[in-house]
């Protein structure tokens, strides 16, 4: 008997299984949270920040980029950050309320540019740029090495270097006429656009 094998979905990859996992990950995160479980939150949420390195990477290197991925990567960053700031606080109420400016700063960082590109897109960009990419490593190192009892100014220096990546996405959304991903900076999009003037 010769059974037909289905064939995989193409957004079943291996970047979409990394990103996906943050999605799944953030109601347990905020289950662990709510029960009091420090150290099993910082765990998994390591492992959250390790998927986010990870999935762009393996997009690349398998060639499995595509706008799908690229956008599910934009939902999961949302969600987690979400998630994080709302865990902290229930688990570092202390902390978080003396940072509290500074974990504004962070959750702004992330919905602002969305909202952004609701209004003028329907949709969540996923642009990805470097400064995005540098903010967010800067803010989960920082975020460990505050919550662990370290000193809090690498915190508020990544919590600004986040406002930054998100105003840089804002303004590639006032600049572009229809949403793209993976765009580098703003500068790859200024210098593209003069060298087409030439």
């Amino acid at each position: 008997m010769n059974k037909s094998r289905q064939p995989i979905p193409a957004w079943l990859t291996l970047p979409n299984l990394l990103t996906g996992f943050r999605l799944v990950a953030a109601p347990v995160l905020l289950w662990q949270a709510w029960h009091g479980h420090r150290l099993a939150f910082l765990l998994l949420l390591a492992a959250c920040f390790l998927s986010d390195l990870l999935d762009g990477l393996a997009a690349r290197l398998t060639g499995q980029v595509s706008e799908f991925g690229a956008m599910l990567d934009s939902w999961a960053d949302v969600v987690i950050y979400l998630t994080i700031s709302v865990g902290c606080w229930w688990l570092w109420p202390v902390t978080i309320g003396r940072e509290w400016l500074y974990v504004v700063m962070v959750v702004a960082s992330c919905l602002l540019p969305a909202i952004a590109g609701f209004l003028k897109f329907g949709r969540f960009t996923s642009y990805h740029t470097w400064l995005v990419k540098l903010a967010a490593a800067a803010m989960g190192l920082t975020l460990y090495l505050m919550l662990l009892g370290g000193p809090v100014w690498p915190f508020r220096i990544a919590a600004v270097l986040c406002l930054m990546a998100g105003g840089e996405e804002i303004a590639l959304t006032l600049l572009l006429t229809e949403p793209k991903s993976n765009v580098r900076s703003i500068w790859c999009v200024l210098s593209s656009r003069m060298r087409r003037r030439r």
